[in-house]
């Protein structure tokens, strides 16, 4: 079977995935029914005792009557058409989503399972926005086995999620506390008033200064490598740093100003969020890399006042405390911005020993290191329970569970 039907069951995989005793082909028109969502203008109510769900399983208000029994599984007509819900009571679906009603030889988690399995996107009707049709849907195919069969099946796959549901908070959580650890320890260096700290504006030790509004059509991710590259907030990572990817490094085709060439090691820091989700508004991050050009939406910092360690006002820009002024006094509805002149407002405390701050740095390194580390190793973990979750539906639909 190809990888894509390792992570989603297609039609032929469902053909060729096992030839046990008892287990018959069957459609979807076969062993269930599909219950059309309706507007739920007429039935919303603050008294409502059924939960109205959106395609993506949200809950959008409550309703006085029901369109599907407790044990349906929604699948999504418009928009999310491939995240099933398993519903564990009656409700009301609106008119972008399915409600999948398992007749009595079809087990209503057997059911939801193999939903789980089963690449909807392979009967996508949409262009801009995915969307199914009921007539599509009831000629899926699906391998069923005896109901005791579908019990059984169901067990373990009840037992195992609950298991992965369990590690998978877990791991969620421990990466939250090694995040937050980071960020507590970071903003109490930068709230503390010890004895041989002095408190300055940004504005008298540093410059801000605005970058090339360089002609759109000029640079984009289809120039060739050799061209340099053009920083944009889209290479800017949350935890302050850039990153330059296959889909992410737009390089310039034309001939570049000498001027707002970056030197490695500079100092950057984003004045326009990516977008209204993506919040990255304020954040800092190095230079590493030569051959690459000054955007108008990137602010260079640029010293005048040795006073300070670069890297001690870089994890000054990182801390929640100017994060959250910036973001105060950024303009702009959807999309905010900020100007040289509002970071430059802002008072950064430090040493006056320039050997405490580097030992402050030094610090803020290991811990930052530490801190990673540990990030790296729950992603991973949460990537693993995802593919395990895989495999057990790929397992249970191939008959070898």
């Amino acid at each position: 079977m190809s990888q894509r039907g390792f992570d989603k069951l297609s039609p032929n995989g469902l053909e060729v995935a096992m030839n046990k005793a008892g287990w018959q082909t069957k459609t979807f028109g076969d062993v269930l029914d599909i219950r059309n969502g309706k507007n739920q203008r007429e039935v919303e109510s603050a008294d409502g005792e059924y939960p109205i769900y959106g395609s993506a399983g949200n809950v959008m208000g409550f309703a006085t009557s029901y369109i599907c029994k407790a044990g349906a599984t929604i699948v999504g007509r418009k928009g999310n058409i491939n995240t099933p819900i398993y519903t564990e009571t009656n409700f009301w679906n609106v008119d972008t989503a399915f409600g999948l009603e398992a007749k009595s030889e079809l087990d209503s988690r057997f059911l939801y399972y193999f939903c789980l399995s089963y690449d909807f996107s392979l009967h996508n009707r949409g262009t801009t926005i995915p969307s199914l049709v009921k007539s599509d849907l009831l000629q899926i195919k699906i391998q069923l086995p005896p109901p005791p069969e579908q019990q059984r099946i169901v067990g373990i796959l009840d037992e195992a999620f609950d298991g992965i549901a369990t590690a998978k908070a877990n791991a969620e959580q421990n990466l939250q506390n090694a995040r937050a650890l980071f960020e507590s320890h970071l903003q109490s260096v930068f709230t503390q008033r010890d004895e041989g700290w002095v408190g300055k504006l940004l504005s008298e030790l540093c410059d801000i200064k605005h970058g090339f509004a360089f002609e759109g059509a000029e640079f984009s991710s289809d120039v060739p490598e050799g061209k340099p590259i053009v920083i944009t907030p889209g290479n800017f990572t949350e935890d302050g740093k850039l990153l330059f990817s296959e889909n992410n490094t737009k390089r310039f085709s034309g001939k570049p100003p000498a001027a707002f060439r970056f030197d490695i090691g500079d100092l950057v820091v984003v004045m326009t969020d990516l977008s209204s989700k993506m919040k990255i508004l304020g954040k800092p991050a190095f230079v590493e890399t030569d051959d690459v050009l000054h955007n108008q939406r990137i602010g260079r910092v640029v010293f005048f006042d040795d006073s300070v360690e670069k890297r001690f006002v870089y994890y000054f820009m990182m801390s929640e405390g100017f994060l959250k002024n910036i973001k105060m006094s950024a303009t702009g509805t959807m999309v905010k911005h900020t100007a040289p002149s509002r970071i430059l407002s802002n008072v950064i405390s430090f040493p006056i020993e320039r050997k405490e701050q580097m030992q402050l740095v030094a610090k803020l390194d290991a811990l930052r290191e530490e801190t990673q580390r540990l990030e790296s190793l729950y992603q991973r973990k949460l990537a693993a329970l995802d593919e395990l979750k895989k495999s057990l539906l790929h397992q249970a639909f191939s008959g070898v569970l």
